[in-house]
């Protein structure tokens, strides 16, 4: 819907923007129902169909859900801080922990693996890797659900020929994960570099991670290196970028 000739908003953004002030205010708290299409029609003076997109994007924007013979509720899912320098400190996997404990906290994370087998190399890790072009590596896929709700889909990528025979190849890779698997094979990680960037997602990645229509995810793309500086993981992330702040603290140089 364009704007009028004053260049106001649509009538429906400035109706989202009342809604999205008073849930940032608390007057609409974490499972509150919104006011519905009636409601709105009736306080705002705007036929169905303004108070309808009014509604839809708020949800679009991931601060409300619908249910169904409900209505719009405001949106329970507590956000994911995702500490990336913390998270990844050897004192977290070096002592048992998943690194993702340090984003869930106390809450109810659920790892479901998809597979974990060897396959080619694609040619972009192959390269991070310094291996050839289709050589073998090891990739474990999994998808993470926290208190429920799908939220990241992860693909890990090792040189085939150290983690075969080893627990980096199975479902579960032991206390501390694949990163305290690598330190008792001699290949500690000691520095991780990491890619960021977004993009809207595929159709398969938006069924997986149960995403509402117009929600980008966010791409993560770390690599773990030795300290001779040789790389050993290679790391594809893809997330629900309406669930997650990406915090990363340092020195400066």
């Amino acid at each position: 819907m364009p704007n009028d000739s004053s260049g106001r908003q649509p009538k429906y953004k400035r109706i989202a923007a009342e809604l999205k002030a008073a849930i940032q205010a608390g007057t609409y708290g974490p499972g509150d129902r919104l006011p519905g299409e009636n409601d709105l029609m009736a306080a705002h003076g705007v036929a169905r169909m303004t108070a309808r997109q009014a509604l839809g994007l708020l949800q679009t924007e991931g601060l409300a859900e619908a249910r169904k013979g409900a209505g719009v509720f405001v949106r329970e899912f507590r956000l994911i801080r995702r500490r990336g320098i913390q998270r990844l400190a050897a004192d977290v996997w070096g002592r048992g922990r998943s690194v993702w404990t340090a984003d869930t906290e106390d809450r109810e994370l659920v790892v479901e693996f998809v597979s974990v087998g060897e396959e080619p190399a694609p040619a972009a890790v192959a390269t991070v890797l310094d291996l050839a072009e289709g050589d073998r590596v090891c990739v474990r896929r999994r998808r993470f659900l926290l208190d429920g709700t799908p939220v990241l889909l992860a693909t890990s990528y090792l040189d085939a020929a150290l983690a075969s025979g080893t627990a980096i190849a199975e479902p579960d890779s032991g206390p501390g994960g694949i990163y305290a698997r690598l330190a008792d094979l001699g290949r500690k990680p000691v520095r991780f570099r990491e890619e960021v960037r977004s993009r809207m997602p595929t159709p398969e990645e938006a069924e997986r991670l149960g995403l509402k229509a117009g929600t980008p995810v966010v791409l993560v793309c770390r690599t773990a290196f030795t300290a001779d500086a040789r790389a050993v993981e290679v790391n594809e992330m893809t997330l629900d970028a309406s669930a997650y702040v990406l915090e990363y603290e340092f020195d400066a140089p």
